[in-house]
């Protein structure tokens, strides 16, 4: 770089690129590739350091909560091209994110470069030539305030996580996790499971029938009417029942049976009916506000099917190519010129009466927004239509910026019009002889029942012509359904005591349905609603508690796993504080007030972690005073579930399983057990369940009969890793006397007995003796090789059915050919290209083009560990997020990018570990915050004094 050359530094290559078309040849764009330091893992502290203040956490509790940071070991590499880049430089630009992760960035880049020249901190909120240009011309300094909020969260989650963590490593299972919004959302998740156990279905009856007017220009038209009150009683819906199965107020409603629904159906048939009550009023529907990152998260998954963290990567790479505005932010609100391009561009596409006389303007309802300021929106200062951009993005792309543009447009549209009407119909009968007691009506006498009905007719669109807002599924949607049809569908005109016919009077059957599980758009809202997290860190949270294994999902629903259930419990008893829904929330205000300098994160830190609020006396609630007096945890008692009837659930090591504790059993033995299926749902292991999965899949063998050659037992079981068949030998005698070793060396030189999985189309209680002896009998010879004398054998392995000749393994297209294909059959297979290592590759799944960098052309592949992106020299596995038909070229090169810049994977070994430098211990940092003046110009930059410090880089906080 010479003289006189620019750096500008932004997070990812992608971002890099695109801003690099917007600048000129004075300018040097680099890629950091994310967080360049964080805090590092206790065990990789230096030696020196191990045993001090900062060996717990790599954070000195005891002296102002000073971090200590290093630069990631595969990011060295990269701090030294920056340097080297910065050398040549006579002015350093800062252009990471513009929220606090990005400023986070942005200050450890300061840090850790060193800079000599002037440095200019630069933001913006989309990437087009305009917008760049005019963040050339608006620099800032850094933003110390929103770098303590930053650190102070990442701060916060070490000590939770390193706290709390342990703690379920100890009494649940190794390796799980605890996290301020983690452990939050996954008891939302759980909470919502248990009331659908505890669930109790109603069942209740209604009428429903058609009717139409007998005269006017609308006689002939029908419409559907459901029965609503008799005699003056309201008749029960679903929404009148408790999750006990019982009326919420039994006064006031009639509650129909079967019984009672066909008795009126019998005594209203065919009787007129008549206009009891008719309101009109005017229907008026405004649009939804332009998308933040919680409600972008929402609609996506509700009308693309998308995931949060497959729409916050899609939008990411949507961002960093120039096509919409910075996707983190919880700000609804839009720009004069965005205003202006949405009204503009409303009026051009569905006329000037769409677009209303003064922009509409919107606000954020959290006091705390202030991830960006302006909402998700396309990019610049005009909006490029879907049609537009078609050519240029395809996929998840293209759908994501059709659904951003539609909202945004949508905004600035009129309200729809129209009107709603709504009428009641009195039909009077008399109930039968044998009828039951209806409300006040007893059989034999008259009954006045009420038919309700309405509907809504949209005389302008308005918004509705670009964009309507999805929604969840709610409860009672099933009951809503019949609603929304007769809100769409328009009456006929009518006049209060006009009388009408009815016709096909029918009597509905209904039961009430438990709360619906959480999906991601819902969870997302609920996190939202309750000022848990930040909207921008919902995706990750949702993909941790997914990643382990704490929730699962099942089409779009969200269902927690029974190792949930345990942590949850624990958490609940022994750590409530931590994951109340208020408090979580509260400690979200307080970060806040912190990035808004309205409160200092080392008393905040200090009242979370010692309990202390500055009076010197501990209240006893800090984390430490909870770790620390914890008392006894029964393990056993926490990882147990009861199901009902004695039976219980435990969490154990290798999975849930049931135990069934009222069955009589012998001293010292087990009560009878049974796995429990990952495809069982917590609310569908009832009682009755449980004995089927006790009955049929329990620990206890099933005898299939004796082996006709060996005389041996074979008996099925069902195992830790599923169902098999084995043999049972006889009980050996050793010689008495035998020492601990020799009796060791005699028990292993006994035979093995034969074991053998069950086939996927066969059970525990299909299983037959012939089946069993037939999968003992493997590995079958199949014959031998004529050229080479080998013999080929046919077996089942870990990952199926296979070939053997020698090491040369070949796949069987079936586990039924095992016993079937003959020695001609495994020749012919043996004939052809060996699909496997070292053997000719298969065709690419597909070809994106050539890569920028190596000039070489990129394809997807499938390998060993699933399908990866490759140009022939750098390989990286695709994202489980990233589908091979979504992909596009840029995501590609962003992948194998971050890929280079990570460099090869260093193979360490103990005795290298040992030789390596331990790293100087940084000094104590000041608390206070310092202006470090620029030695070649008299412009300054606002940064924190940092001598101790050496950054926080990816986020592996367990938020």
């Amino acid at each position: 770089m010479s003289a006189g050359r620019k750096l500008v530094i932004v997070e990812s290559p992608a971002k890099a690129r695109t801003i690099a078309g917007y600048l000129g040849d004075d300018y040097e764009v680099e890629a950091s590739v994310g967080h360049i330091r964080d805090l590092p893992q206790p065990s990789e502290l230096p030696a020196d350091m191990k045993k001090g203040p900062f060996g717990k956490f790599a954070v000195n509790v005891d002296g102002g909560f000073e971090p200590y940071y290093e630069v990631y070991a595969d990011k060295k590499k990269k701090v030294s091209e920056l340097k080297k880049l910065l050398k040549d430089a006579d002015e350093l630009f800062l252009a990471t994110d513009e929220d606090r992760e990005g400023e986070a960035i942005a200050w450890h880049l300061l840090e850790a470069l060193k800079p000599k020249v002037p440095v200019k901190r630069m933001v913006f909120h989309e990437i087009t030539r305009e917008a760049i240009h005019r963040a050339l011309e608006n620099t800032r300094e850094l933003d110390t305030r929103l770098v303590d909020a930053q650190e102070t969260r990442r701060i916060l989650d070490r000590l939770y996580g390193y706290e709390v963590s342990p703690v379920l490593w100890r009494k649940v299972r190794q390796g799980l996790s605890a996290g301020r919004v983690q452990s939050v959302a996954t008891r939302l998740v759980v909470e919502r499971e248990r009331e659908r156990m505890a669930f109790v279905s109603a069942s209740y009856w209604d009428v429903s029938g058609e009717f139409t007017t007998q005269s006017g220009p609308d006689a002939g038209e029908w419409f559907s009417a459901k029965l609503a009150q008799v005699d003056g009683a309201r008749v029960a819906s679903g929404r009148d029942f408790s999750d006990a199965g019982v009326l919420k107020s039994p006064g006031g409603v009639v509650h129909l049976d079967e019984a009672a629904a066909t008795a009126l159906v019998s005594a209203l048939a065919d009787q007129p009916a008549q206009v009891c009550s008719l309101e009109t009023k005017p229907y008026t529907r405004r649009p939804a506000a332009p998308f933040t990152t919680s409600t972008l998260q929402q609609e996506a998954s509700r009308k693309l099917r998308m995931s949060s963290r497959q729409t916050m990567r899609t939008a990411q790479s949507l961002y960093e190519n120039g096509y919409i505005t910075y996707m983190r932010t919880d700000s609804p609100s839009l720009s004069t010129q965005a205003t202006d391009a949405a009204r503009r561009q409303a009026a051009e596409l569905y006329g000037p009466e769409f677009v209303p006389s003064a922009p509409r303007v919107y606000t954020a309802k959290n006091k705390g927004a202030q991830e960006a300021h302006e909402a998700i929106r396309p990019a610049g200062d005009s909006f490029r239509t879907p049609a537009q951009v078609s050519r240029e993005i395809s996929g998840d792309q293209f759908k994501l910026y059709e659904l951003i543009w539609k909202r945004t447009v949508a905004s600035q549209m009129a309200d729809a019009r129209g009107s709603t009407a709504s009428v009641r119909l009195a039909v009077t009968g008399t109930l039968g002889a044998d009828a039951p007691t209806i409300g006040r009506a007893s059989a034999g006498s008259t009954t006045e029942a009420v038919f309700a009905a309405s509907g809504t007719v949209i005389t302008f669109r308005g918004f509705l012509a670009a964009y309507e807002e999805g929604r969840d599924t709610e409860r009672y949607d099933t009951e809503g359904a019949s609603k929304k049809s007769d809100d769409d569908a328009r009456l006929p005109q009518m006049a209060e005591g006009d009388d009408l016919t009815s016709r096909d009077l029918t009597a509905d059957g209904h039961a009430t349905s438990a709360p619906p599980r959480f999906t991601e758009a819902s969870l997302v809202k609920a996190l939202e609603e309750r000022g848990i997290g930040r909207p921008s860190t919902y995706a990750s949270t949702i993909s941790t508690i997914q990643d382990r294994g704490y929730v699962l999902s099942r089409g779009q629903a969200l269902v927690p796993s029974w190792l949930a259930f345990a942590v949850i419990r624990l958490l609940e008893e022994h750590f409530g504080q931590l994951i109340d829904y208020d408090f979580t929330a509260g400690m979200e205000a307080d970060l806040d007030a912190i990035a808004a300098g309205d409160t200092e994160r080392v008393a905040w830190l200090t009242k979370f972690y010692f309990g202390d609020d500055g009076s010197g006396v501990s209240s006893g609630e800090g984390l430490h005073e909870l770790v620390e007096n914890l008392g006894d945890i029964d393990a056993r008692e926490i990882n147990s579930i009861a199901i009902g009837d004695g039976i219980v659930l435990r969490v154990g090591r290798y999975g849930p399983y049931i135990e069934d504790t009222a069955a009589p059993v012998a001293e010292g033995e087990n009560p009878p057990r049974a796995s429990v299926p990952d495809d069982v749902a917590p609310d569908e292991l009832t009682v009755a369940k449980a004995r089927e999965l006790l009955e049929t899949q329990g620990e206890g063998d099933l005898v299939l009969g004796q082996d006709p050659t060996t005389g041996t037992t074979i008996v099925a079981k069902g195992g830790r890793y599923g169902p098999y068949v084995t043999e049972l030998l006889p009980e050996p005698e050793f010689e008495e006397g035998l020492s601990a070793a020799a009796l060791k060396r005699a028990k292993a030189a006994l035979p093995k007995p034969r074991t053998a999985s069950l086939l996927k189309t066969q059970s525990l209680q299909t299983i037959t003796l012939e089946d069993a002896l037939q999968l003992l009998s493997l590995p079958r010879v199949v014959g031998v090789d004529p050229e080479t004398g080998a013999e080929i054998t046919a077996q089942n392995g870990r990952y199926g059915p296979y070939l053997k000749k020698g090491t040369d393994s070949r796949t069987l297209p079936s586990e039924e050919a095992m016993f079937t294909v003959t020695l001609e059959e495994a020749l012919e297979i043996y004939a052809q290209p060996k699909r496997g290592r070292g053997a000719t590759a298969a065709p690419p799944l597909k070809e994106l083009g050539e890569d920028p960098t190596s000039g070489k052309p990129i394809v997807i592949k499938d390998g060993r560990f699933g399908a990866y992106v490759t140009d022939g020299t750098t390989n990286r596995t695709l994202p489980k997020d990233i589908t091979i038909e979504a992909i596009t070229h840029e995501q590609a090169v962003e992948l194998l990018a971050e890929k280079r810049a990570k460099g090869p994977v260093k193979k360490t070994t103990k005795a290298a570990a040992a030789k390596k430098a331990p790293a100087k211990k940084a000094p104590a940092k000041s608390a206070a915050k310092t202006t470090t003046a620029k030695t070649t110009t008299p412009k300054t930059t606002a940064t924190k004094s940092t001598t101790a410090k050496k950054a926080p880089a990816k986020k592996t906080a367990a938020e």
